[in-house]
């Protein structure tokens, strides 16, 4: 059943193969996906740039890659297997559509899914229950092992697509869902309450400006590591102090007095995260955007009862708790730029250039359409 007419044929741009940015094609010609039982068709409004776009089109994720996430993100980089490419360790089919951002309006919907569905706004979560395999930690992301938001129509499971009720733009609302739920996946991961201290590393980027609004939520006291130039729109974020990349941490800081760290840029920095970490503290990672390959002190690790969190499956509650916060007002969109579809290539070069604090979009649909 459907909302209106939908075309036989859309634009996307598609992922021909891990490599280069000449491995992202725009197209015009692509077919429109039907929704299969239990799916929904998405006429999507606006999708976004996020690292794992950029670490699945050059295969960073490959065990034989030991540098650090923008290192030859333009050009590729050399991968030992090609099958082990991707997060998941399997190997991609290409072409791809990807982008793992979708906030749109469903239009049709599959065999066993409510009509009533038809019309609503909707955003898709990133990190989805694998359909085959129920069980904890089996998941697939949007964008990656499914085709995801770089076209005007996406299909998803009905059971992973959720109303929004927002007067945000579609750019705005997009700039949410694999960001904002990454980082408070690792909030909740690591239990973070209020009136503990976290620290939050690469905090000018898409999830760590998220993770900094989510914990000030909780009510923590939240220490941001970010580039110079970037510290006062971090501070306008909420956080409470700021530290300049590259600065040791032990300039501003005592040992032992954070209790959370959350880390997305890893790196030769890494030993001083755990120094600062409380005895009993907790370290959650998501991201590796300085290089993946640190060097370990496991005596600091269980002489100061440390607990280590790897946070990329998340349960559902996450992203519903999510949906709330933007429905109340409690999180704000940090969109820094837009882009039209086909100049994702540009965009992902200003991503990878870190330019820009937050997010930045790309508006699938006019806001008129």
């Amino acid at each position: 059943m459907t909302h209106n007419d939908i075309p036989e044929t859309m634009a996307g741009v598609v992922l021909t193969g891990h490599g280069g940015l000449d491995k992202l094609e725009f197209r015009d010609n692509l077919d429109v996906p039907e929704a299969g039982a239990g799916e929904v068709l998405v006429k999507v409004g606006a999708s976004a740039i996020n690292n794992t776009d950029i670490n699945t089109r050059t295969g960073w994720y490959s065990k034989g890659v030991t540098t650090g996430t923008n290192q030859d993100a333009a050009g590729g980089v050399d991968i030992a297997n090609e099958e082990d490419g991707t997060w998941s360790g399997k190997p991609l089919s290409f072409p791809r559509i990807q982008g793992a951002d979708v906030c749109g309006i469903i239009v049709a919907v599959g065999e066993g899914v409510d009509s009533g569905r038809i019309g609503e706004r909707v955003l898709v979560r990133p990190m989805q229950q694998a359909p085959d395999n129920q069980s904890s930690y089996n998941l697939i992301t949007f964008g990656s092992e499914c085709n995801g938001g770089y076209a005007e129509y996406a299909v998803a499971r009905s059971s992973e697509v959720f109303a929004v009720n927002s007067p945000l733009s579609d750019a705005e609302l997009a700039s949410f869902p694999c960001a904002y739920s990454t980082a408070e996946g690792m909030l909740d991961r690591a239990g973070l309450k209020a009136g503990e201290r976290i620290l939050v590393t690469g905090a000018s980027g898409g999830v760590g400006s998220a993770a900094v609004q989510l914990a000030k939520r909780r009510g923590a006291e939240v220490i941001a590591v970010c580039g110079e130039a970037k510290s006062d729109e971090v501070r306008q974020l909420g956080a409470d102090q700021v530290i300049s990349r590259g600065q040791s941490l032990f300039e501003t800081l005592d040992k032992d007095s954070v209790q959370v760290v959350a880390d997305l840029v890893a790196g030769p920095q890494w030993p001083e995260l755990l120094e600062v970490l409380s005895r009993g503290g907790r370290y959650v990672v998501s991201g590796a955007i300085a290089g993946p390959i640190v060097e370990l002190d496991v005596r600091t690790l269980y002489l100061k009862d440390l607990s280590f969190f790897g946070s990329t499956w998340q349960p559902k509650r996450v992203f519903e708790n999510l949906i709330g916060y933007i429905e109340r007002n409690e999180i704000r969109p940090v969109v820094a730029k837009t882009y039209a579809l086909r100049d994702v290539v540009q965009a992902q070069e200003d991503f990878m250039a870190k330019r820009f604090s937050g997010k930045l979009a790309i508006e699938i649909q006019s806001p008129a359409s």
